[in-house]
C-alpha cells in the first residue's frame, strides 16, 4: 500500500508542478507578446486602417494595433548591441503589450511623436550603459549613397523609458513612437501588420482560421502558438517523459504486491486445500486473492490520491520555506523565467493517474490469483 501511495504522490506532484510551470511560464512570455499577427505577403502592409474594423469585429479579440518592425545596431559608450526596433502607438501599447507595470524608469507615455525616444529593456539598456534621457546611436540597414561612399544610416534616440519583464524581451527589444519608425525606416504610411491581443489566448488558432476565411489568403496571418511551439512541444514532451518515469514507481509497487501475494498463496497453500474440500470452487479461490489485492491497490492509490493533493497545493510554500530555511534558491527567475515553484492541479491528471495506480494494481492480482485457484487440494494435504 505504501508504494503504491508514494508512487502516486510523486506523480500527482510532479505533474502538478509541470502544469504550474506551463501555465506561469506562457503567461509570462503572452504578456509581452502579441497572440496574433497579420502581415502583408511582401512589403508593407498598406490600407491597413481598412482592415482594423474587420480585426475589431472578430469575436474574441479584445484589441488590435498596428506596428512597424525592423532590426539594426544600438550603439552607445563605444558598446554595439544588436536590437529589435518596434514602432507602436503609446496610446495602444499597453493594450498589445501590458508593460504599464513593468516600467521601472522613466514613462511609456514619453513616446511622442517627434521625440525620437526609446523605450529599452533592462538587459539591453544595462549592456550599453545606458540611464534615463541618456542617448543611444540607432544604426539602420538601409545604406546611402553619398559622395563618401555608402554609409549606414543612422539616428539619435533618447532613452525615456526603462522596462524589465524577466524575459528574452529586455535583452534585445526596443520601441519607439510607430511615425518616427514611419519616417526612419521609410514606410510612407504602410506598417509591418497588425498586432491582436485575445481575451483568451488557447483560441487563438481558431481566430486564426476565422481571419483566414473572411480576408482570404492574402495576408500571413500567425499567433502565439505556432511562434513558440518548438518550445511548448519540449514542455510537453518533458512532461511526457516525467510522467513515464514515475509511472515506473507504481510499477515496481505492483512488482511488490505480486511478490507478496504469491508469497502469501504458497504460506496459505493448506488454507486453501481446507476451502476447496468444504466447497470453495477455484474461481471462490481467485475471487479471494483478487479482492484482497484490489485492496490493497484501491487503499494504496486513495492514500496517494490525498497525500497529493495536500503536497500539490502546498508545494509551493513548503518549497519557499525550505529555502528560507537554508538560504538557497532552487528556482532562478533568469534561468527560468519565475522565481518559485508553482503548481497547477488539473484533475484530469489527476484521475488518469489513479486510474492507471489501480489498473495496475488489479493486473498484478491475476498470476497470484490463479496460482491459488489453480491449487490441487489432494497434493496440499499429502503431508498433513
Amino acid at each position: 500500500m505504501l508504494g503504491i501511495a508514494i508512487g502516486v504522490t510523486a506523480l500527482i506532484t510532479v505533474l502538478s508542478v509541470m502544469n504550474g510551470f506551463n501555465k506561469e511560464i506562457r503567461a509570462k512570455m503572452l504578456n509581452i507578446t502579441p497572440h496574433v499577427v497579420l502581415r502583408s505577403m511582401s512589403g508593407p502592409l498598406q490600407a491597413w486602417q481598412n482592415l482594423m474594423p474587420q480585426v475589431l469585429a472578430e469575436p474574441g479579440v479584445v484589441s488590435a494595433a498596428p506596428y512597424i518592425f525592423s532590426q539594426g545596431l544600438l550603439v552607445a559608450n563605444g558598446v554595439v548591441q544588436p536590437s529589435i526596433v518596434r514602432g507602436v502607438d503609446p496610446k495602444q501599447l499597453n493594450e498589445i503589450y501590458p508593460l504599464e507595470a513593468n516600467v521601472i524608469a522613466g514613462e511609456l507615455s514619453a513616446l511622442n511623436d517627434g521625440s525620437f525616444n526609446v523605450a529599452l529593456g533592462t538587459s539591453l539598456a544595462q549592456s550599453l550603459g545606458l540611464n534615463l534621457h541618456d542617448k543611444v546611436t540607432l544604426l539602420i540597414p538601409d545604406a546611402s549613397s553619398t559622395i563618401a561612399g555608402v554609409t549606414p544610416k543612422f539616428k539619435r534616440l533618447t532613452v525615456a523609458a526603462i522596462f524589465r519583464t524577466g524575459t528574452a524581451y529586455d535583452d534585445r527589444n526596443g520601441f519607439i513612437n510607430i511615425c518616427d519608425a514611419d519616417r526612419l525606416f521609410k514606410m510612407h504610411g504602410g506598417v509591418t501588420g497588425i498586432q491582436m491581443r485575445l481575451a483568451d489566448e488557447l483560441n487563438a488558432p481558431q481566430i486564426v482560421a476565422s481571419l483566414h476565411e473572411k480576408l482570404g489568403q492574402r495576408y500571413w496571418i500567425t499567433d502565439w502558438s505556432t511562434e513558440y511551439s518548438s518550445f511548448f512541444e519540449a514542455l510537453k514532451m518533458e512532461k511526457m517523459v516525467m510522467w513515464c518515469i514515475l509511472c515506473l514507481i507504481i510499477a515496481v509497487a505492483a512488482f511488490n504486491l505480486v511478490s507478496s501475494l504469491v508469497m502469501m498463496v504458497t504460506d496459505k497453500r493448506v488454507d486453501i486445500a481446507i476451502l476447496r474440500t468444504m466447497g470453495a470452487t477455484a474461481k471462490d479461490v481467485m475471487g479471494i486473492f483478487f479482492a484482497q489485492g484490489a485492496i490493497i491497490g484501491l487503499v494504496g492509490t486513495l492514500l496517494g490520491l490525498i497525500f497529493g493533493l495536500l503536497l500539490a497545493y502546498n508545494v509551493t510554500a513548503i518549497v519557499e520555506y525550505i529555502q528560507n530555511l537554508f538560504n538557497v534558491q532552487f528556482v532562478a527567475e533568469d534561468v527560468y523565467l519565475i522565481g518559485f515553484v508553482p503548481s497547477q492541479i488539473k484533475y484530469a491528471d489527476v484521475v488518469f493517474v489513479c486510474g492507471i495506480s489501480f489498473v495496475m494494481s488489479l493486473l498484478a492480482t491475476i498470476y497470484p490469483s490463479w496460482r491459488a485457484a489453480n491449487i490441487a487440494p489432494a497434493e496440499a494435504l499429502r503431508y498433513e
